[in-house]
């Protein structure tokens, strides 16, 4: 029986030791495929154990680096469609709460807000089981689970017989919702080698954004002809086809799962039970999974540059559901616009995020490279945040000409402007800290972009109860500035 290198199966030595295994994540990048330097080189030059299974080369088609372009595609698409429709749940459903209130009685506003807001209670919840379950099983069957509980839940809320239940029951979806929020940009860049990953996550990038925008003004008209109730019928209708034709396009990219599967064939083919993944951490499944369900939360309370990024896109974002609950009134009574037309006002936020989003998938790469070239050849993940700095500036400016302008009622296309601006900067923040996010944590993204949301999504929910200063628009020259100094400092030194 012949064996490619990188994969051996004689010898008998014990399981890796804390030495092999730090000498293993020195010098193994999983990102490095044929067009970056390859580990095997480096590794070519030091001591190889016999029972360690690695790739079949640099060129191994398993490798999802090495995936067709065509199968790239079609799980990227996929994943772009499920982030696209999960964060429709968080806002398709407020222009038909009116119908709700009255429907099941409800005298107590309180109430009523707390049955939209609920479901980024769930977004905030989801992410810290979700991510780290990720990064034990598997990308794969993660999507495929989250997936269908997202539609039955989904289903649950459209025949909702009371409002308790209805809470509930939007919880749990917004528990499942947020798996494609928090393992989607960690599976893009199983797929794709640094160099070329921007132009990817920004398919990803939309939906988080486009999502809360799209869907009142499809909720508000559809809420006026149908009732509340059709709101969840569409959503699980548009979730169960996606369901179910990502399960044959969204395939295992998570190279520690793929790599552990191969040595457990390769472990029963032989009989040599020492046979173990290069990526392997030298921990039983019990303490893997204790380790890795508290990575999100470590990442938020040890790792610096997590906090500070997290924190700063948490209030970017935040704006976007403050926004939401100024937009009905202001252009209803300011403007004297319909309860179904009022949803287009929304439209300015999404022709901002389409403009960001173009430009940052044309740029993001080509200033990566630009920037390693200049900097003496070394990529580094501060180099994919500079378009913050201009995002830093045009969020407090939509929000100030939006504010201005409706209050004296100019022309009804000025805040609408204002909002266009503010959308514009949410998408540069955004997209680049979670491109950031993965570029820095790489096999732990997942962890990292699960923090990430989990902040976001808190003060998503809370922020309309108090509003930020201007004083973080500075942040994003720090973090280019000085970033990588932050995220290599000691206290960041925890292991992750």
């Amino acid at each position: 029986m012949e064996h490619s290198e990188g994969t051996s199966v004689s010898g008998s030595t014990p399981r890796a030791s804390s030495h092999e295994v730090q000498r293993i994540n020195d010098t193994l990048d999983i990102e490095k495929g044929r067009e970056s330097e390859n580990t095997y080189e480096v590794q070519s030059k030091q001591p190889q154990d016999p029972n360690i299974v690695d790739w079949d080369g640099p060129d191994d088609p398993e490798n999802p680096l090495n995936w067709s372009k065509s199968k790239k595609l079609k799980a990227t698409v996929s994943i772009a469609l499920i982030t696209l429709l999960t964060p429709l749940g968080s806002s398709m459903f407020a222009p038909g709460v009116i119908e709700l209130v009255q429907d099941f009685h409800i005298t107590s506003t309180l109430l009523s807000s707390f049955v939209v807001s609920v479901y980024l209670l769930g977004y905030s919840i989801g992410p810290l089981l979700i991510a780290p379950l990720s990064e034990i099983y598997g990308r794969r069957i993660i999507f495929n689970v989250c997936n269908v509980i997202y539609v039955v839940f989904t289903i649950l809320c459209a025949v909702a017989p009371e409002i308790g239940s209805l809470i509930v029951f939007r919880f749990f979806a917004g528990c499942a919702g947020s798996c494609p929020l928090t393992i989607g940009a960690g599976s893009i860049a199983d797929m794709y080698v640094r160099e070329r990953r921007g132009r990817a996550i920004s398919s990803w990038a939309m939906g988080p954004i486009l999502g809360p925008v799209v869907g009142p003004v499809a909720g508000g008209y559809l809420s006026q002809a149908k009732g509340w109730r059709w709101t969840f019928w569409v959503l699980a209708m548009a979730s169960g086809a996606v369901t179910i034709s990502s399960y044959f396009t969204i395939k295992e990219s998570y190279a520690p799962t793929l790599l552990e599967k191969k040595a457990k064939k390769l472990r029963k083919e032989t009989g040599n039970p020492n046979l173990r993944s290069v990526l392997d951490r030298g921990k039983t499944p019990r303490e893997l999974f204790m380790f890795s369900i508290v990575r999100p939360v470590k990442m938020l309370v040890f790792s610096p540059i997590v906090i500070m990024l997290s924190t700063y896109v948490a209030l970017v974002y935040g704006y976007l559901y403050l926004l939401f609950t100024t937009i009905s009134e202001v252009f209803t009574e300011q403007y004297h616009w319909s309860q179904g037309s009022v949803g287009l006002a929304y439209l300015g936020i999404g022709i901002g995020s389409l403009f960001g989003l173009s430009v940052l998938s044309a740029t993001s790469d080509s200033l990566l490279k630009f920037l390693t070239r200049k900097h003496g050849g070394e990529p580094k993940p501060e180099y994919r945040l500079p378009p913050m700095i201009p995002g830093a500036l045009l969020v407090p400016s939509g929000l100030f000409i939006y504010g201005w302008t409706a209050y004296y009622r100019t022309h009804w296309i000025v805040p609408i402007i204002g909002t266009s601006l503010l959308g514009l900067g949410m998408l540069l923040s955004f997209m680049t800290v979670s491109t950031y996010l993965v570029d820095a944590y790489t096999i732990y993204a997942a962890s990292a972009v699960a923090a990430n949301t989990v902040l976001r999504s808190l003060v998503g929910a809370l922020l309309p109860l108090a509003g930020p200063r201007l004083a973080f628009s500075p942040l994003p020259i720090i973090f280019y500035l000085y970033g990588e100094r932050i995220r290599k400092s000691r206290l960041a030194q925890v292991e992750f």
